[in-house]
């Protein structure tokens, strides 16, 4: 964390200045986001970063989140976590999932036994954990870090929006009506550039665009609970799938904590037209079911903490913005969904939550460019087609997965085959399998061979590094937080030290020369790098590099005080950790690797084609 670039401050250094106004409630804004469950608390939290867009969350609750319904945070989520800055909090209060069990009916004929245990997380898929913990402290994190932005950002509770409309004005054509559920139900009207509908599976901005959500339920029903468990079961401080003969199955999470522990626990077809509320389910059925799936083993709840029903499902709409196919490229979009207001699907994948707060990152650093007219607003259509894509595909992977959990295996051959859908699908699980298609702000993947390991299109993939100034062990990616900004990360051929007439050097004379792409796009109040971040690893060891033989754009002079930043360059491990090794960066080429701001690739390139770099981003970042 880098602080006092314009001068020395008391106090926690997480905390913004605050801009004048910060607590004005005005009713012209930016952006208006409807509801606080994950995806719209990670859009807020990114907002929140940037002192010049007004924003209002608004949500029908009294009040925040006191108990989560999810729980599972992926890797992928805990490495956009480190980007906002609170992963550590999350690692310290949360339970780390190292390991997994499966139990099936025992070939004794009694009850279930341990079939297999494996490992949670394949090497280097992440350099986070699987982490599980609370949605509701999930959100209690978000919400410090909007308190802490430069417009002390918080939500408004008992505000329940009524109706939506878009409307031919210029400035703020989004008019949204609200009932003040504190206030008598007065009505407030909120005008906005644009509104972002995050108010969950009924949720009333889709309605009031007009989508729906399109799919079927399965009709099996299934409970839900947290427990403190008393119980003989050896495998409780585990993950657990446990497939019994004939009484259902159970999938174990344990909690944070050391004690409390959830299970999501199978329970009988719903019939034609039936809904879960029609069972009249309770903690003590939910209770009595787990006891016949986990024979011969005892458990029984000492508290219940929560619990749930639900039938499990899998819709989706057909867009996740308020422009038809047909007005596509005429017309930019005005009003968004992210969340269950687009996609809803099962817990069994563990994925409800994580994808949601992905909408919420997607979203959020384009809103942020075209606001600040950084970008062209082409760049909002984006999310639509990203996102509704990788919903997409969690849907059918939840379906399968959900089905498999579910069967009744017939012999052995069927009851291993929820296990292998569970191993040859874990990078999906964890997260880090969404690859978005070529696009505006996707380049195709023609120079792929120059780094192997950052596939166009999937998220940069952290790996060990030392910072050269300070000779600091960390993980590149760290470097990179929730800040709205390109990254442009040059790795080094052989042979190149940064000095004046390598490879290196000449991309960044190119790339800050007066006519350059930086120049081009950088306000010229503003630091070279508040829009493309540029930052270069060397192969060489830190010791033998030299800091002040680098080009001046690594080592820029910035803020109000013109202080040098010296954390733009690093070399690489020599200790088994080499990432020219680990990220398959061709040694002899060097490659640049294009970062986008929600930190996946968004395109490899050679370090000698920056004509192409320039013409990729030229067509989406708006000229000063």
């Amino acid at each position: 964390m880098q602080f006092h670039l314009n001068g020395f401050r008391t106090g926690d250094p997480s905390i913004a200045e605050n801009v004048p106004g910060a607590d004005d409630r005005p009713s012209a804004v930016d952006v208006l986001i409807v509801g606080c469950g994950p995806a719209g608390l990670t859009l807020a939290a990114q907002l929140s970063m940037f002192a010049d867009i007004t924003v209002r969350i608004a949500e029908r609750k009294p009040g925040p989140l006191e108990v989560g319904q999810a729980d599972g945070i992926a890797c992928r989520s805990m490495e956009m976590f480190q980007a906002f800055g609170f992963a550590e909090k999350v690692m310290k209060e949360g339970y780390s999932v190292n390991e997994v069990t499966f139990w099936r009916p025992s070939r004794s004929g009694h009850g279930i036994s341990r079939a297999d245990r494996i490992r949670d997380v394949e090497d280097d898929l992440s350099e986070m954990p699987h982490i599980i913990l609370s949605q509701a402290r999930v959100h209690d994190f978000y919400l410090e870090v909007m308190r802490k932005g430069p417009r002390h950002l918080v939500p408004e509770y008992n505000r329940e929006l009524i109706s939506v409309a878009r409307s031919d004005e210029t400035d703020y054509p989004v008019i949204a009506k609200l009932r003040c559920l504190d206030q008598g139900d007065e009505e407030e009207v909120i005008r906005a550039r644009y509104l972002v509908g995050c108010d969950g599976a009924r949720s009333r901005v889709r309605a009031e665009m007009g989508h729906v959500l399109k799919g079927q339920t399965a009709r099996q029903l299934w409970g839900v609970m947290d427990i403190l468990p008393r119980t003989d079961f050896p495998d409780i401080r585990l993950k657990c799938a446990i497939q019994s003969e004939e009484a259902g199955s159970i999938l174990i999470i344990p909690r944070e904590g050391g004690y409390m522990v959830r299970l999501y626990i199978e329970l009988d077809a719903l019939a034609e037209g039936e809904r879960a509320a029609d069972r009249g389910v309770t903690p003590e059925l939910l209770i009595s079911k787990a006891q016949q799936i986990m024979q011969p083993f005892r458990i029984e709840a000492a508290e219940t903490a929560w619990w749930s029903a639900y039938e499990i499902g899998q819709r989706l709409c057909d867009a996740f913005d308020d422009v038809s196919e047909s007005e596509r490229g005429k017309r930019g979009p005005r009003i968004f969904i992210a969340g269950d207001a687009c996609h809803t699907h099962s817990p069994k994948a563990g994925q409800g939550m994580n994808v949601s707060m992905a909408d919420g990152f997607n979203l959020g650093w384009k809103l942020a460019a075209v606001l600040r007219g950084q970008a062209r607003p082409a760049l909002l259509d984006t999310y639509s087609q990203e996102r509704r894509a990788t919903a997409r595909e969690l849907i059918d992977f939840d379906r399968d997965m959900a089905r498999l959990f579910s069967a009744k295996p017939k012999d052995t051959a069927e009851a291993e085959m929820f296990q292998k859908y569970f191993q040859k699908h874990g990078r999906y699980t964890a997260g880090v399998e969404t690859c978005y298609a070529p696009s505006l702000i996707t380049a195709a993947p023609h120079h792929q061979d120059l780094a192997r390991g950052y596939a166009v299109g999937q998220r940069f993939h952290s790996a060990p590094v030392v910072r050269l100034a300070d000779a600091k062990p960390m993980q590149l990616a760290h470097a990179f937080t929730a800040d709205g900004r390109w990254r442009i990360v040059l790795f080094a051929p052989e042979g190149d030290d940064g000095t004046g007439g390598g490879p290196v050097a000449t991309v960044c004379s190119v790339l800050s020369d007066p006519d350059g792409l930086l120049i081009r796009h950088t306000p010229p109040e503003r630091d070279i790098d508040s829009v493309i971040d540029v930052r270069a690893v060397f192969p060489q060891h830190h010791r033998d590099m030299k800091f002040t033989s680098l080009p001046a754009l690594l080592r820029p002079e910035k803020g109000r005080l013109r202080l040098t930043d010296y954390e733009k360059v690093y070399c690489a491990q020599h200790r088994g950790q080499d990432i020219f090794d680990l990220r398959g960066i061709d040694r002899n080429r060097g490659a640049l690797v294009l970062v986008r701001p929600d930190h996946h690739v968004a395109g490899v390139f050679p370090l000698n084609a920056l004509a192409d770099l320039e013409a990729f981003l030229g067509r989406l970042l708006t000229p000063v």
